[in-house]
């Protein structure tokens, strides 16, 4: 199931991060897609907030995987653009962080093939607007996707 939502303005990025948020629990991967300067650090600096992190997000491109402290639990924050490869990325070994975490992954779809069960946000960026596509990947985000869509319609 795939659906997108526009968001013309910063405040609408943030806000769409703000529905998702109540959606996410431990385990689960979103994978983040779209040309530099999209909106992807910015939207998961709103989400991250929205699941209770003060600690500051900048993007992990130099740093690869950053983690911040949520009321859920983790928060993993990753960037696979230097990944050259899977393996590369199954070498920072961080399996049994992801089982605990809600992970984030910038260029996400670098890495995919890693996540069978996964949400793919993909950001579209034009003159007059971005436009957010959800798709789910998996019978966990299939379920989840109706509840998900009006909690996003709603909120925008």
């Amino acid at each position: 199931m795939t659906f997108s939502v526009p968001s013309r303005r910063p405040e609408d990025t943030g806000a769409i991060a703000v529905a998702l948020a109540p959606h996410l629990r431990a385990g689960d991967v979103v994978l983040l897609d779209g040309a530099l300067a999209a909106g992807k650090t910015y939207f998961v600096t709103a989400l991250a907030a929205a699941l209770g992190a003060a600690d500051a997000v900048t993007s992990p491109t130099f740093a690869i995987a950053q983690f911040y402290a949520g009321a859920r639990g983790p928060i993993l924050h990753m960037d696979a653009y230097r990944l050259e490869d899977m393996a590369a990325f199954r070498d920072l070994a961080l399996d049994d962080y992801m089982a605990e975490a809600i992970t984030l992954i910038e260029w996400g779809g670098k890495v995919s093939a890693a996540f069978p069960t996964h949400l793919s946000l993909q950001f579209a960026v034009d003159d007059a607007a971005r436009l957010l596509t959800f798709t789910a990947h998996g019978a966990r985000w299939r379920d989840a996707m109706p509840a998900l869509q009006e909690a996003l319609a709603a909120a925008c």
